[in-house]
């Protein structure tokens, strides 16, 4: 009986293999490191065949751990970032970096060479504009591939296979050209319904009209609920599986998240209109589901059926949570390698300060977090971040203050971003967190009074690689929607509800983040020109 499921999640800085039963108890969970390289500023760059052994070797070591066999393995799923790899018509890797190290063939999501090319494609009128909250972003593939075929020709022209990382790992897996709609309507501009077709005319006004047989693209994309093919006979050998194992179509990695929290997680059950997911890790996503397509300034989407068969997702988000706390740490002097465990004893030192001293703790400092650029509620790639309050403190104690404030402004940021969705989207009650900043209840809670809503977090589950199993049982034909894998694969959430007191404290900190918008608009405009005048007008704060 074929009765086991396996998750593979890539991050931004490392591959998770989880194992799973079919009713959604986690057996096993391995997560193997993989690098980045900052080649260039605003380049960021990955080796897709590092990034390959690494999915295997936490397949094969959850697979050790779980005490399970190859024969009950039934389907196995993918999820990752949105890095772009590059490969030629034999699929081997074309390295992209401009400093000509060998097998770094991919473009990390976060990447932000591409922005003269982004203003280009941000400046073509065209509707496929719409979907994308009016702006295309620099994180998106368009723009990247405008960038590759712009700036290197020779690349380009030796290019046969161009893959969002999700889909690259099907490939691998399965040697099928096939490519996940989750992908393709999300990040490529493929029409929002699955199965999604591709934009001609789009593509060839900002000329990438030759994009189809550079990328080797489909003329349609591949909807869930149905399996991509089954592990080659290499791939299967490489992960310690076998042949007859399903391969789900690939998901952007919140989206995995996404299914995880929405269709499994334990909480009183409101419409969509009233409930929102947020996946806080390296980014931030928030995710919204709807029975209608949702779009507006700010917003990517709606995409139909890029996470759920039949429902619309609309995303918003920030550019840097994680990868900005990561820098603070990694700058102080007491920071030191900001490591999962140094974030959380950090936390935990900020839990005592605030037991002792109350809202407060850390003013004067006050922090506006867009150090790489913004996503939401206007795209804008250039805008910066602000530290202000900051004295010659070096000690401990000080890093503990800025940390905690950086992390109030994050919250903070996430309110703003609510608050400026569409209408249409409704007013979120419920806040469904997952990702490396809810791992911490002080942040959790952090979340819930910057927000006003009741936030709900996975206890004991990680509820990105359990989406991706739920979502790899459905396409594999165990449970025939996700609304009924979800009710078999239940997991408990910890409820943080708003507290009345700290939402009273906070408005205080709402209140210095549109403060410190407003003054960096001023500063812009004192300051000398960009590289390429935003299109997008000024949002009313």
């Amino acid at each position: 009986m074929r009765e086991h499921l396996l998750a593979v999640d890539v991050g931004t800085g490392s591959a998770r293999a989880g194992v799973f039963d079919l009713s959604g108890r986690q057996l096993a969970r391995c997560v193997v490191p993989i690098s980045v390289h900052h080649s260039l500023p605003k380049h960021m760059e990955q080796n897709s065949e590092e990034i390959w052994s690494a999915v295997c070797e936490a397949v094969k070591a959850a697979l050790a751990e779980s005490g399970i066999g190859a024969a009950s393995v039934l389907a196995i799923g993918f999820d990752a970032t949105c890095s772009l790899v590059v490969r030629d018509h034999h699929g081997r890797p074309l390295s992209v970096s401009e400093t000509g190290a060998a097998g770094l063939d991919t473009i990390l999501w976060m990447d932000h060479r591409a922005l003269a090319e982004t203003e280009a494609c941000n400046a073509t009128t065209d509707p496929i504009l719409e979907r994308f909250g009016g702006r295309l972003s620099v994180e998106m593939q368009i723009p990247k591939l405008l960038w590759l075929k712009t700036h290197r020709p020779d690349l380009w022209s030796a290019c046969g296979q161009i893959f969002d990382l999700c889909d690259y790992l099907t490939w691998r897996a399965t040697g099928s050209a096939k490519r996940s709609h989750s992908a393709l309507a999300s990040k490529w501009g493929y029409t929002p319904e699955a199965p999604g077709t591709p934009p001609i005319d789009y593509l060839k006004k900002i000329g990438l009209g030759d994009l189809m047989e550079r990328a080797g693209l489909p003329l349609q994309s591949e909807p869930p609920g149905r399996p991509i093919g089954r592990l080659s006979t290499i791939s299967a050998r490489e992960l310690g599986l076998d042949e007859d194992c399903l391969v789900a179509p690939g998901l952007i990695d919140a989206y995995a998240g996404t299914v995880g929290l929405f269709a499994a997680g334990e909480r009183p059950e409101v419409p969509l209109s009233s409930e929102a997911v947020l996946i806080a890790g390296t980014s931030s996503c928030i995710v919204r589901l709807s029975r209608e397509p949702v779009s507006g300034a700010g917003c990517w989407g709606g995409f139909r059926d890029a996470a759920i068969a039949d429902l619309w997702l609309t995303e918003a988000g920030q550019s840097a949570s994680g990868a900005f706390l990561d820098h603070i740490v990694s700058l102080h002097p007491f920071g030191g390698i900001p490591t999962k465990a140094r974030h959380r004893a950090i936390l935990d030192a900020i839990a005592e300060h605030l037991a002792g001293e109350g809202p407060d703790f850390g003013l004067p400092i006050s922090v506006l977090p867009d150090l790489h650029g913004t996503r939401s509620p206007v795209s804008d790639p250039f805008l910066t971040g602000i530290i202000a309050g900051m004295d010659l403190d070096r000690s401990e104690l000080s890093l503990h203050r800025l940390y905690w404030r950086s992390c109030v402004a994050l919250a903070c940021s996430i309110r703003h971003i609510l608050d400026h969705q569409p209408r249409r989207a409704g007013a979120p009650r419920q806040l469904l967190l997952a990702g490396g900043l809810a791992d911490h209840p002080l942040l959790a809670q952090l979340y819930a009074d910057a927000t006003g809503c009741d936030v709900f977090v996975p206890a004991d589950c990680d509820a990105v690689l359990l989406g991706c199993a739920l979502h790899a049982a459905v396409a594999a034909g165990a449970f025939p929607t996700t609304a009924e894998a979800g009710r078999q694969m239940r997991f408990a959430m910890g409820h943080f509800p708003a507290s009345p007191t700290r939402q009273a404290a906070l408005s205080r900190d709402h209140a210095l983040l549109k403060a410190m918008m407003r003054h960096r608009d001023e500063l812009t405009l004192l300051a000398s020109p960009r590289i390429a005048e935003p299109s997008a007008t000024p949002l009313a704060i």
